[in-house]
């Protein structure tokens, strides 16, 4: 039974690439369902996530590699990010891009050593002493000198019993932090004298008649005062050993430059930690390391991989590529998705494939919902139509461009006094931003005509214009859309 500490939190919300996933989209029996929780189409995937899931939270998994592999654009980090979700904030979830390991002022192998602990939660149980019930009264008598000591005298009660507690100096400062008065429920730690407020009674909600969203209403605790809590707390081995391993204790943890580990000190945690296990003090919560890009890894990393999926103090780790026959880096030798080929044989792969013109569509307009932004059904036609073309990231950076050059548009014509859900985006808002913004394709053809007109100040390599017949169609295409889009011909 854990103890509930009620603290205002003011919640800062920015729209992100991933910002309207929620979770795997998942029913109660781990089925994927469409268009839910922000996720749409890989059901395969998402179905072979689900599979995996209950192992996770269980903590029957360990030591497992995941790759989930496809083009880009086809929602894999979606994937992760939702099955952190899923999972809850008690499963440790470390996210990692591979070229991250490159720029830190420590080795690759300490920095993945880092990831992998950070990944690793240990959940440790104590138990203590504590007085908690409905506070009756509350007296504090101040002096009439400025010299003078403060005193006080609490009651409270259960629904058993009551008793009157006299208050010091201390705990009448740490009463009138936490705003306490008659009414509300609390619980005071009396190891440490802290005291939690953890609502406010029943018999008192009706005191007044507004209160505000954090206030919780609780019943008045039954049976004694004074009685033994067992308290839990997560932490993860990572903060553990920093804690350890730096003079100023915990307080390295917010310095944020942790540096390197000793092995030594590691070792020591692990025994430890082991012990609370045995006692029945501790548990350990295997938690989800995800390496997002990880053909950008080279050999050593690999090497490195290969050998901590196989400690027993080790994640689940999820990696993401989009590579297909790729040179592993640090070598020059090939291998499907830029990975060993004796690293492969310890993954699990789950695939994801192209969205159809019906996920892009849904897609988009999960995305318009996310940036508050309406548009006109021609309009959303017309961008799933840009999505499918030139790309799906393409079509969802366009949206807000979209939005802003229609306010432009209406303010021009003199509706700018309209409120902004109003101001729809019509489709020529997004032949507007499809003109000025050009996608990879014709970037693509405008690079290969430059180069060979030397537009260019530098001189071109042999490794050169990709203007094969493939790119040359795609181009070909790309502005036969733009003279569409230019005379406003009916697209549909």
């Amino acid at each position: 039974q854990q103890m509930e500490v009620v603290k205002d939190t003011t919640h800062i919300e920015r729209i992100g690439a991933h910002s309207h996933i929620h979770g795997l989209g998942l029913d109660e029996h781990l089925n994927p369902t469409d268009d839910t929780q922000g996720m749409v189409g890989q059901l395969k995937a998402r179905k072979a996530a689900g599979i995996l899931l209950p192992m996770i939270k269980d903590g029957k998994v360990a030591g497992r590699g995941i790759l989930i592999a496809g083009a880009p654009s086809t929602g894999k980090t979606a994937i992760a990010l939702g099955l952190a979700q899923e999972l809850g904030p008690d499963v440790p979830f470390t996210q990692l891009a591979a070229s991250e390991i490159f720029s830190l002022e420590m080795s690759k192998t300490e920095a993945l050593w880092q990831a992998f602990r950070r990944s690793i939660g240990v959940r440790i149980k104590e138990e203590t002493e504590i007085i908690e019930g409905e506070v009756v009264e509350l007296q504090i008598d101040r002096p009439a000198g400025p010299s003078g000591i403060k005193v006080g005298k609490l009651t409270i009660k259960t629904t058993d019993m009551e008793t009157v507690y006299e208050l010091g100096q201390k705990m009448i400062d740490a009463l009138a932090k936490e705003k306490v008065t008659a009414g509300d429920v609390i619980a005071i730690d009396k190891a440490s004298s802290k005291i939690s407020k953890l609502g406010r009674s029943f018999s008192r909600a009706s005191d007044y008649s507004v209160r505000g969203p954090n206030v919780k209403i609780v019943a008045t605790p039954d049976g004694e005062l004074q009685r033994r809590k067992e308290i839990v707390h997560t932490v993860s081995l990572h903060e553990i050993d920093v804690i350890n391993s730096r003079a100023q204790g915990f307080l390295a943890l917010f310095a944020g430059d942790t540096g390197e580990i000793k092995p030594e000190v590691r070792e020591q945690i692990n025994t430890k930690v082991a012990e609370w296990r045995e006692e029945g003090k501790a548990d350990i919560l295997p938690g989800v390391l995800f390496i997002d890009e990880v053909h950008m890894l080279d050999i050593e990393c690999f090497s490195f991989l290969n050998r901590a999926l196989e400690n027993e103090l080790a994640p689940v780790v999820i990696m993401a590529s989009n590579r297909g026959f790729s040179t592993i880096r640090g070598t020059n030798y090939k291998s499907p998705h830029g990975i060993p080929k004796d690293l492969l044989d310890r993954l699990l792969i789950i695939a994801t494939t192209p969205y159809g013109e019906d996920e892009i569509r849904k897609i988009l307009q999960i995305r318009c919902k996310e940036e508050d932004v309406e548009m006109t059904e021609e309009a959303l036609l017309l961008l799933t139509m840009i999505g499918q073309r030139a790309s799906l990231r393409y079509a969802i950076h366009c949206i807000t461009a979209a939005q802003l050059v229609s306010a432009k548009r209406h303010k021009a014509s003199g509706g700018g006094g309209a409120p902004k859900g109003v101001q729809k985006v019509d489709k020529e808002d997004i032949a507007r931003v499809y003109d000025l913004f050009i996608d990879v394709q014709r970037s693509t053809q405008y690079v290969a005509e430059a180069e060979q007109s030397d537009d260019f100040m530098l001189p071109t390599t042999t490794a050169t214009a990709p203007t094969t017949n493939k790119a040359t169609t795609l181009c070909s295409q790309q502005q036969q859309l733009l003279r569409q889009l230019r005379t406003k011909r009916r697209l549909y």
